[in-house]
């Protein structure tokens, strides 16, 4: 990789880890609209960008080969900029509404990929690698993250926008030490953009406490109290300062009587390290925009990734690098 590599929203803790994995690949930009204000990611270099600004915008993608987009801010005119300029586009996004908006874009021979990171990301390949052994089988897709890892407050309010609007638990089988656990159906992108037949997915802290509060909250009046004007400020600060766990997180996929899992730490380092990966790999795509599974072979990928200090268990003997 010899082009220059830019990534919006490159101060937050997805965002640096990405660029602290690439510099040694690439050049890589920062770009934020107050990177006077963030910590700086050393080999990288610090650019101001408002994607609203069309100015700037063409200033900071001279010479870039590919774009890293690590906010949920004007992601569509980010992506119709890179496509249109024949750069090749990942997106970290999560929320279905933003994933929607990018399906529809003409890649224009650049390449273009969605779902990148733990949900969506390693869920999509963990279920396509499920479902392709137990075809026919639902697909029951469990996330379970760290309620003592921080995260930034895009993250929180997403997770509280999200509640109360997906409904149904169930139990799901995670690898030790998380053991069996109800997860709370939620929105993640992935159950609505795979192409199965029949996938959920469910969410779970670490915390059983936390776990609890969280199906509280997901019931569809308490989510539409917590979500009022007069309470938002409030109810944000709440959940991001909710630290009850540690910094583990775990991804299981069950379909039939297979089950097959990715576990690990710090949630946000994992979906850096995940960017980084697919960054390293646009040279060798397809052209055209499509989500992750439809990109790699997910045994491969997986297994990479597995090295950068993860576990992965296809349904067999679990790996560990």
């Amino acid at each position: 990789m010899t082009t220059k590599t830019l990534i919006v929203g490159g101060y937050g803790a997805v965002g640096r880890e990405a660029a602290a994995a690439l510099v040694a690949d690439t050049a890589v930009l920062v770009a934020g609209r107050r990177p006077e204000r963030a910590r700086t990611v050393p080999g990288a270099t610090a650019v101001r960008l408002d994607v609203t600004d069309a100015g700037r915008l063409d200033e900071a993608l001279d010479g870039v080969g590919a774009v890293l987009m690590c906010t949920e801010t004007g992601n569509a005119r980010m992506a119709r900029a890179c496509l249109d300029r024949g750069i090749d586009y990942v997106d970290i996004s999560a929320t279905p509404s933003v994933l929607a908006q990018l399906e529809k874009l003409d890649s224009g021979g650049a390449t273009a990929v969605l779902s990148v990171g733990i949900a969506p990301g390693v869920t999509n390949l963990l279920a396509r690698y499920a479902a392709g052994r137990a075809p026919g089988r639902p697909v029951r897709i469990g996330v379970l993250l760290g309620s003592g890892e921080r995260h930034g407050a895009a993250a929180v309010g997403w997770t509280v926008d999200g509640l109360g609007q997906e409904r149904g638990t169930w139990t799901a089988g995670f690898p030790a030490p998380y053991g069996r656990r109800t997860v709370h159906r939620f929105p993640f992108s992935d159950q609505h953009t795979l192409d199965l037949p029949d996938v959920r997915t469910g969410l779970a802290l670490d915390s059983r406490p936390a776990t609890a509060m969280l199906g509280a909250a997901n019931r569809p009046a308490v989510a539409n109290l917590l979500r009022r004007p007069a309470l938002r400020g409030l109810t944000d600060a709440v959940f991001g300062g909710l630290h009850l766990g540690g910094e583990g997180f775990a991804v299981t996929v069950e379909a039939g009587d297979l089950r097959v899992s990715f576990t690990g730490h710090r949630q946000s380092r994992a979906t850096g390290l995940f960017a980084a990966h697919v960054i390293r790999r646009l040279p060798g795509m397809r052209p055209g925009v499509a989500h992750i599974e439809d990109r790699v072979d997910p045994a491969e990928f997986l297994t990479g990734l597995a090295a950068e200090g993860f576990q992965l268990d296809l349904g067999g003997v679990p790996s560990k690098r």
